[in-house]
């Protein structure tokens, strides 16, 4: 075996390690990629889920009264369990005399959750007003505040995360928010006014809001 054919094996041998190597490197690239993901969903699902029971938490300790404005988007996945969670919170606070009043932004799917919150006992109410397209908060008992965060900038953006803020001062800007809100209608009568602007029929949007039609029914033919 000449020298030039022995430095062409040990190339030929160096270049396979090489590539062997790299395409070991890619994969476990690949695999912090996917371990990275993986921590990050966990984290905004921890997350979520906190702010979730931190506003079932701050509910229960009301007295009096509980406000906010939510963006009242049809749940999907574990938000089903949650949304009846807070169902069964309102029910429970109504049961005891705790008034529990929410405003939603102006979307005809918002409807859904206004039903099953105003079901529950909630007094609800839409607007087209700033601030329930950009806040999303409770106040309980004008002594505590929940405040949520959106996952990323928009008005149909999920909440990520949320703060609990024991601050009568903030409780008081957030509550005269509320109540300052211009425009605001009743569940009937926002039914009504997406019935007149999109011509369905009540069956067929009890359809679309997963809504029992006689029940919808019955609202468009209250005053």
């Amino acid at each position: 075996m000449t020298i030039e054919t022995g430095l062409l094996i040990l190339e030929s041998i160096l270049l396979v390690a090489t590539i062997m190597l790299l395409l070991f490197n890619i994969r476990e690239g690949r695999g912090r990629k996917n371990l990275l993901l993986e921590v990050e969903r966990a984290t905004k699902v921890l997350t979520r889920q906190e702010y979730f029971l931190s506003v079932t938490d701050s509910m229960m300790e009301a007295k009096e009264e509980v406000v906010g404005c939510i963006t009242g988007r049809t749940p999907a996945g574990e938000d089903k369990k949650r949304t009846r969670d807070i169902i069964d919170t309102i029910e429970k606070l109504t049961r005891k005399g705790i008034r529990v009043g929410y405003l939603l932004p102006k979307f005809p799917d918002r409807l859904h959750i206004g039903y099953l919150y105003m079901k529950a006992g909630a007094d609800i109410r839409y607007s087209n007003c700033l601030t329930v397209h950009n806040i999303r908060f409770i106040v309980v008992d004008d002594k505590i505040v929940v405040i949520g965060i959106p996952e990323s900038i928009g008005e149909k953006e999920a909440t990520k995360k949320g703060y609990r803020i024991p601050s009568e001062g903030l409780a008081m800007i957030l509550k005269d928010y509320f109540n300052k809100c211009e425009g605001k209608i009743s569940f009937s009568e926002y039914l009504k006014e997406v019935l007149a602007q999109t011509g369905a029929t009540p069956r067929h949007l009890a359809q679309e809001l997963q809504i029992d039609d006689e029940e919808l029914e019955k609202f468009t033919q209250s005053a």
